[in-house]
């Protein structure tokens, strides 16, 4: 059980530090939709449609490169050879990204429908986060998550003080002070945004600069081809899932037929970010459980422990699904600070299971990145992005951006069972069916009566989540007990 300690004690620091700054677009959202600070909901939709694009390009900079560093960093016995080799890589393609970017930003501007001003903004951010990959990737490689983590808070509280800065502050100065003269432009809300994003993004590569003063500029060019040739699959699924998690806003912009689709986008963004509870939670157990997957794969007997760890994902992700479902709306003033977005409220208990079901897929995708066969995370992935695709395709017309959370949700619940499906053939791996599928059925079917039969009625939301808590003490108790006197 010491094994299981060390990794919940590392999944909430790598949580900490992943939950920050993708709370980062989750805490700003009561300040971009609280009225008077963007223009209208349509702002609000633009600003998350340029973001859809972001993440896609982010993926492509990062090019799979921070899982090849994983697995090589663990697989090589020398390992400043890995860290030097993939910290030139990235450097050298960033920079020539940027460059040839830059050249062509007109180009790209009419390409995502994307102002050039903020074109150029997103272009700097997009160098510096890709000049942070491999440093972040060390400090985990190396366990060291507390200085992971402040670097990572550090990131989020510029972030947050700049923005406040320019979208509350500023505007309210005197008319006659030097900072309001010099900074202020009425109108300019949307690039405030992102040169805060800067501004943040600049100093996180500067508290990483001691990395790449000590690193050891040793290029194995053969070791770069293996880690390509590993990385490049990875890449594909990346880029799959940017599709998946983002390329719903840039259809919607497309194909809706409405006056002002961004306005929809916003709407449908804003109650999106209620979903980020269980996105979190996800993607801070990835970051715990990937290095523990490397490092324990020549262990004895690895896949029994493998098991366990999606039981606990899967008990955990349930109970905060149900939990979010049943507070929703008292949660939603809080957050989404403007009525005319909460139209969208319908989606958020079909997001919820749809990031359940991925961090099922993260738990489950074990078996290809230890085997090596990180082609299948690709083909699984293209796969779900068809998925995504389609639905959005043929739903979009029909049902709007209900359509886009169906589409989320079939994805990823496609991925989970491919997964698995593969994993069986491959790698077998223990899990307890019947258990999983128990508390899955049940977490799934509370949520879904609760919020479309009795929502609003706690009495009804409460007694659910109190039945959902006994089922789980019966059956773990032992277990819960073990993990708390472990030392």
């Amino acid at each position: 059980m010491s094994a299981f300690k060390t990794l919940f004690k590392q999944t909430f620091f790598y949580g900490l530090a992943t939950v920050l700054p993708r709370m980062l677009s989750f805490l700003l959202v009561p300040l971009y939709t609280s009225p008077g600070v963007l223009p209208s909901v349509s702002e609000y939709g633009n600003v998350s449609l340029i973001f859809a694009w972001f993440v896609l390009f982010n993926v492509i900079l990062a090019y799979g490169m921070e899982t090849a560093f994983f697995r090589f960093f663990n697989k090589e016995s020398d390992k400043q050879k890995v860290i030097g080799t993939a910290a030139i890589s990235l450097i050298g393609t960033s920079f020539i990204f940027f460059i040839v970017a830059f050249l062509f930003k007109d180009q790209l501007a009419s390409l995502t429908n994307i102002k050039v001003e903020y074109i150029s903004l997103v272009l700097w951010i997009l160098l510096l986060d890709a000049l942070v990959v491999i440093p972040f990737a060390w400090l985990r490689a190396m366990e060291r998550p507390k200085t992971y983590t402040l670097i990572k808070i550090a990131n989020v509280a510029i972030n947050i003080g700049f923005n406040i800065f320019f979208l509350l502050i500023l505007p309210n100065l005197s008319e006659e002070s030097s900072i309001y003269q010099l900074l202020y432009k009425p109108g300019f809300e949307v690039n405030y945004i992102f040169i805060a994003n800067v501004i943040a993004s600049g100093f996180t590569l500067l508290f990483m600069a001691p990395f790449y003063i000590k690193v050891k500029y040793n290029f194995d060019r053969t070791l770069w081809r293996q880690m390509l040739r590993y990385a490049f699959p990875v890449l594909i699924a990346g880029v799959a899932f940017s599709v998946n998690e983002t390329f719903d806003r840039i259809l919607l912009d497309r194909m809706l037929d409405v006056e002002d689709p961004k306005h929809v986008i916003g709407m449908y963004s804003a109650c999106y970010k209620l979903a980020l509870f269980m996105t979190l939670f996800a993607a801070a157990y990835r970051l715990g459980i990937e290095p523990y997957f490397f490092k324990h794969a020549n262990t004895e007997n690895p896949q029994k422990n493998y098991a366990k760890i999606l039981e606990f994902f899967v008990i955990t992700g349930s109970f905060i699904l149900l939990l979010v479902v049943v507070s929703a709306d008292l949660i939603k003033p809080i957050i989404i600070r403007d009525e005319p977005y909460w139209e969208a409220m319908w989606v958020v208990p079909v997001l919820l299971m749809a990031y359940l079901f991925l961090g099922i897929y993260h738990n489950l995708s074990v078996w290809y990145k230890i085997t090596d066969r990180t082609k299948f995370g690709a083909y699984i992935s293209v796969f779900g992005a068809i998925v995504t695709l389609s639905l959005n395709i043929i739903l979009i017309p029909v049902i709007s951006y209900k359509g886009s959370a169906l589409a989320t949700l079939a994805a990823y619940a496609v991925m989970a069972l491919l997964s698995f499906y593969f994993g069986r053939k491959y790698y077998p791996i223990p899990y307890n069916l019947k258990k999983i599928g128990s508390y899955l059925i049940l977490s799934i079917g509370f949520s879904t009566i609760y919020f479309y039969l009795f929502r609003q009625n706690y009495a009804v939301g409460i007694g659910m989540l109190i039945v959902f808590l006994i089922l789980v003490w019966t059956q773990e108790k032992a277990q819960i007990k073990q993990i708390i006197k472990s030392r």
